[in-house]
């Protein structure tokens, strides 16, 4: 069997995809397990990112929650560079759209799990334990918060 992995041009694509950003799969994986468990996803933006296209009347501190399941967020769009959605905020319709490395966490309202990301280069995603902001505290139904690493 041939190992392209020595070949010139196919060792350079395998050396760049390994520098891809690990934040959006991850958050695609919860997505689909909160989902499968009956959860309701939401997400933490950081706002003073560039490129965040959210309603500002909702922003707190620079940061926003978004509901994205299924019945709150229309044409969920969960791609490697940006989340996007059609939402209704204080009944208005809203096109969000924020890039994938202004997304701060990603928990389930009911139980508080989730993932937690640090806020360094896009390339170099870490997880870190983090406090939560107090909005999230306020749409718990019991305090409980599991890092997944």
């Amino acid at each position: 069997m041939l190992d392209l992995r020595h070949q010139p041009e196919f060792k350079n694509k395998i050396v760049n995809n390994s520098k891809r950003s690990k934040r959006p799969y991850l958050i695609r994986a919860m997505h689909e397990w909160m989902g499968d468990n009956s959860h309701t996803p939401h997400i933490v933006v950081d706002t003073s990112v560039d490129g965040v296209c959210v309603p500002l009347e909702h922003v707190k501190d620079g940061k926003i929650i978004l509901n994205i399941s299924e019945s709150a967020a229309h044409n969920l769009k969960l791609t490697n560079d940006a989340v996007s959605f059609r939402a209704r905020f204080s009944g208005v319709a809203f096109d969000v759209w924020v890039p994938m490395k202004s997304v701060l966490g990603i928990y389930a309202r009911e139980t508080g799990q989730g993932m937690i990301f640090s806020h360094d280069t896009e390339t170099a995603d870490q997880l870190s334990p983090a406090t939560l902001p107090d909005e999230i505290e306020e749409t718990r139904s019991r305090p409980h918060l599991t890092i997944v690493k």
